[in-house]
């Protein structure tokens, strides 16, 4: 019988691998991706809801080698977080910042994190109703519910290299869901011409407010 060596898996399992800096305590400090879990849901009001981050005003701790790509995936050290448990647990906690950066937030810390796009993907809707009672709800990757209007609002966004839109719904403080492309079309279903600030629009309602997606002018020529 031969004998190998012990294989360390930290890098290649992101839910066991260590969260360090080299020095001090806390989030950064000898915390597994677990063990981070754990101190997030020993929050405030942990199970009783979001909480509270956009009230905390915690110190500054470095930033950590985790990002959110464009579809949604979260990635720690290079490696995909594989338990959707555990990508819930810490999209409780995210907060975006004055400066544009994206955070995660308990009383006593705030880590920087990378967001190649949008924290989150807006992953299905509902549209119900018509006119002015029509309402759009949208769910997203990790679960958050949101009905677009005047606190929820929707925006669409050109995209420089293809001229396509992006259509993002603001879903808490400054945190947006990219709105995933299938769901996107349904949207525009639903849109409709409306004559905004003097201007004919293509938009879409949701609670009463308007949200245009571009000018009609711009849709008849696309539809040549």
């Amino acid at each position: 019988m031969t004998m190998t060596d012990p294989v360390d898996n930290s890098k290649s399992d992101p839910d066991q691998a260590p969260i360090h800096d080299g020095e001090g305590g806390g989030l950064k400090a000898g915390v597994d991706a677990a063990g981070l879990a754990a101190l997030i849901a020993r929050s405030p009001r942990a199970g009783q809801g979001l909480p509270p981050v956009e009230n905390w005003d915690p110190k500054f701790c470095g930033d950590l080698d985790m990002e959110i790509k464009a579809d949604g995936t979260w990635f720690y050290l290079g490696t995909p977080i594989g338990r959707p448990a555990l990508v819930q647990l810490f999209s409780t906690v995210l907060r975006k910042d004055e400066d544009g950066k994206t955070y995660l937030v308990t009383p006593v810390e705030r880590i920087g994190i990378r967001v190649e796009d949008a924290p989150f993907v807006a992953v299905e809707a509902n549209v119900a109703g018509a006119g002015d009672g029509q309402a759009i709800t949208f769910r997203t990757n990790v679960g958050d519910v949101v009905e677009a209007g005047a606190d929820h609002p929707i925006r669409f966004v050109e995209e420089p290299d293809t001229g396509g839109l992006k259509p993002y719904v603001l879903v808490r403080g400054r945190l947006e869901a990219l709105v995933a492309r299938p769901v996107m079309y349904e949207l525009v279903e639903h849109g409709e011409p409306i004559v905004v600030d003097g201007q004919p629009m293509f938009a879409i309602r949701s609670r009463g407010v308007i949200f245009p997606i571009m000018p009609m002018a711009d849709l008849e020529r696309l539809s040549r």
